[in-house]
Order: C-alpha cells, then sequence, then structure tokens
C-alpha cells in the first residue's frame, strides 16, 4: 500500500511505501491460523506421555578392534602391440 499525501508547508509529496512488518505479521497470523486448523480437526496430534531423559555413559579413548579379511589385489603389466590406424588429409588444392 502506498501512502500519498501533500506537505501543506512546502511545496512537495511525501510518498510512504514501507509496509514489510505489517506484511510478516499477516503471514505469521495466517501460518498460527493454520496450525490451529490442522490441530482442531485431528490431521496433528500432540500425544505427550511421560519420560525421561536416557542415562548416557561415555567412555572414551579406545578404538574399536576391527579384523578384516580383504582379497588380494594383483597389479601388473605386460607388453601389447596396438595397431593403429594411418590417418591422412587430402589436399584441396589449397597452398
Amino acid at each position: 500500500m502506498v501512502e500519498v499525501r501533500r506537505d501543506t508547508y512546502e511545496d512537495r509529496t511525501v510518498v510512504r511505501k514501507s509496509t514489510t512488518g505489517r506484511n510478516v505479521a499477516i503471514i505469521v497470523v495466517l501460518i498460527l491460523a493454520v496450525v490451529a486448523i490442522l490441530f482442531a480437526t485431528g490431521f496433528w496430534k500432540a500425544d505427550v506421555s511421560g519420560g525421561d531423559m536416557p542415562e548416557v555413559s561415555v567412555k572414551g579413548g579406545d578404538l574399536p578392534k576391527v579384523d578384516v579379511d580383504s582379497k588380494e589385489v594383483v597389479v601388473g603389466t605386460k607388453k601389447q602391440e596396438i595397431d593403429v590406424p594411418v590417418v591422412g588429409v587430402k589436399d584441396n588444392g589449397e597452398e
């Protein structure tokens, strides 16, 4: 929304265009309304029952022991002769 008003003391026009805060508030209200409708219709449910935080004990400094049996990898080279085709260029009469 643009607010335009004429300044009575001087010969100028004042234009105000900032509505960002109002737009953000409208979006937040719409999101809250949608969430409320989802809870009211039962689409979302919040069943909270009692519970405790899990107990955690930490023991550090030891890496796990791992036994790995892998396949043997054999790497090698061999000589092989490959026939390479000869590529020629025909002369179109240009020099």
